[in-house]
């Protein structure tokens, strides 16, 4: 039997227990009337003089002993069916028990083997991202690297004003964080988080952050990013005012990304203004939007061109059996060839030997 079937057997017991206490108690009710009528009667027949009355009252005192009798067998008969309706609970809980483990157990098995399974993917991904930015990095010359910073920061603000369904961007950045930490660049990049970011933290953050990577997490659509106000509810910031406040930052600022619904357009308008930005053009999942953002930062972390570490980002979706692989959408400025634009300087020296 399947655990659902020993449930239902489980609840069809409960079910029957709970309509015998309910005859045990009627029964056991109508025992006591039986009881008091008969020494009412009984008391009757010592009080009389009368032979017809004594007689007619002994004929209802053995009337209503016998049913009397008829109300404790009755009675005994419910005793006797509760406890095996006791017993075979028992058994039906010890059955469901045993079918629970059994399918937990299966279940951490599985588990287990996903997880087995996850770690060669990672390691067989790793593997292959690490060839294809060697090869890549071979390309570019010694006097384009040496001019890139020794480290870069990309400034992540995290805005989900809803209190239901809300996203994960905890996850988000947590995982982009553990990508960094294993990549061959790890001390390169700095993560600097947001949270619950206010319209004007913004220009606050990136006069103290001077990042090269700005990195919008959460809701949008085609016009608005939703941000919070001061009592934490939704603050609407226009496609405009997100692309003067991307203009302002644009002496340092290379690369934009919208990791939100809708916001592809805001991307496009960004890029007037960056070297590359990235947007969305469609809903977009969290998993899937937490697994680009990991795979994006990881290939940058290993020195990745934005081209390359954009297209890993979405082959990762496309390996993990995700939804939306064709959602981002990747936009540079006039004249710049995104496969060219390197944010991380590797070790030249380790590189020439």
């Amino acid at each position: 039997m399947s655990e659902d079937m020993y449930r239902n057997k489980l609840v069809r017991l409960q079910k029957k227990r709970a309509e015998l206490e309910k005859g045990k108690g009627r029964e056991a009710k109508e025992f006591e009337k039986l009881e008091s009528e008969i020494s009412k009667a009984q008391k009757e027949m010592l009080r009389t003089k009368s032979e017809m009355t004594r007689r007619s009252k002994a004929r209802q005192v053995e009337s209503k002993r016998k049913s009397a009798v008829k109300a404790q067998e009755k009675l005994a008969k419910i005793e006797s069916d509760l406890a095996k309706n006791f017993s075979d609970q028992a058994g039906a809980q010890r059955q469901l028990d045993r079918a629970v483990a059994q399918r937990m157990k299966k279940e951490e098995s599985q588990e287990k083997r996903r997880q087995a399974e996850r770690m060669r993917h990672e390691r067989s991904v790793s593997r292959e991202i690490r060839e294809q930015n060697r090869l890549y990095s071979e390309r570019l010359s010694a006097e384009q690297l040496r001019d890139l910073p020794e480290k870069i920061k990309v400034l992540f603000f995290a805005a989900d004003p809803f209190e239901e369904d809300r996203l994960r961007l905890d996850r988000e950045v947590r995982n982009v964080a553990e990508r960094l930490r294993m990549a061959e660049y790890r001390d390169s990049v700095g993560l600097e988080p947001r949270w619950a970011v206010r319209p004007g933290d913004l220009l606050q953050a990136l006069n103290e952050a001077k990042p090269r990577v700005v990195h919008f997490s959460g809701h949008g659509s085609e016009d608005e990013l939703l941000f919070e106000d001061e009592a934490g509810n939704p603050k609407p910031i226009s496609k405009e005012d997100i692309t003067r406040f991307i203009a302002l930052g644009s002496d340092h600022v290379r690369v934009v990304i919208f990791n939100a619904c809708f916001s592809r357009d805001q991307a496009e308008a960004a890029a007037e203004h960056v070297d590359v930005a990235i947007g969305m053009n469609a809903p977009i999942g969290d998993e899937t939007a937490i697994m680009f953002a990991e795979q994006f930062y990881s290939a940058i972390g290993f020195g990745a061109s934005v081209q390359r570490a954009f297209d890993q980002a979405l082959n990762r979706i496309g390996l993990e059996g995700l939804p939306g692989a064709k959602t981002p959408e990747l936009f540079s400025r006039e004249g710049v060839d995104p496969d060219e634009v390197v944010l991380v300087r590797p070790d030249l020296e380790r590189r020439a030997s």
